[in-house]
């Protein structure tokens, strides 16, 4: 039986007065990939930010590994937690080496210098990313689809025990999103990572993911296998909107389609 990795309990977050998030609980397991869904607005962010510790002050319990979250220091976090943040559009002056390397800063003291082992980790990284070939380009010269993988690199090289990514395929075309979906896909069954995402893709959150949390205006709706989620009893819920089903031709799982239109 898996071990329960991160534990939430009747957390809850504001920005302000601004309650953005109501009590959730919720669990991860080890080996785990846990997909977050809801409309725009519903928190799905704010939650991601605050099990890495980005945002603080919240009220309840989060605890990693059995210990609060709040007592580990940010060093001995980042050991455990990696974060791949929503694309936003900036550039770092980073050769694609010198940004992966980065990611090494938790198992280096302030008077350390890069290792062997630091080196082959990073060579290592960037051969299971497919982004050897960039290793000495610009951050900048990369499309988006490249500079996602670059980011997973970085965050890879923490040897962190959980990945969280927000909306690691948002701007990207299939291609792209593809590879990435199967590199995440590769990273939690043979490498064992603990995967934890939020995304607006339904079809692909039940797709790939174990287990679906879907928040609505601050709120858990939903919190369970990702299969069930695929009802209107439950997503009219978290989307106030009908969707309509068919059955996927190889796996037999129910996956949205758009509303047809008169010709």
């Amino acid at each position: 039986m898996k071990n329960v990795l991160l534990e939430v309990k009747d957390y809850s977050f504001k920005f302000g007065k601004k309650e953005t998030l109501k009590k959730i609980s919720f669990s991860v397991l080890e080996g785990e990939h846990l997909s977050i869904i809801g409309p725009n607005g519903a928190g799905k962010t704010t939650l991601l930010k605050c099990l890495d510790r980005i945002l603080t002050g919240g009220d309840g319990d989060i605890k990693l590994n059995g210990k609060a979250l709040k007592n580990y220091s940010q060093r001995d976090l980042a050991k455990l937690m990696s974060y791949v943040p929503q694309a936003d559009g900036r550039f770092f002056p980073f050769t694609v080496h010198e940004f992966i390397m980065m990611g090494r800063y938790p198992h280096l003291s302030p008077f350390s210098s890069i290792n062997k082992t630091d080196k082959d980790l990073t060579f290592k990284v960037l051969k299971l990313t497919g982004t050897t070939q960039f290793a000495d380009r610009f951050l900048n010269t990369l499309s988006g689809g490249e500079r996602q993988k670059v980011f997973i690199a970085a965050a890879l090289v923490q040897e962190a025990k959980i990945i969280l990514l927000d909306e690691p395929t948002t701007f990207l075309d299939p291609k792209h999103q593809d590879e990435i979906h199967h590199l995440l896909r590769q990273l939690n069954h043979e490498y064992g990572l603990t995967i934890i995402s939020v995304t607006h893709e339904i079809n692909n959150a039940v797709h790939w993911s174990d287990r679906i949390l879907a928040l609505k205006e601050g709120g858990l709706v939903f919190f369970g296998r990702a299969k069930e989620i695929m009802n209107n009893e439950i997503l009219e819920k978290v989307y106030e909107k009908p969707f309509l089903f068919v059955k996927h031709p190889q796996t037999g799982t129910p996956v949205i389609i758009p509303e047809g239109k008169e010709s």
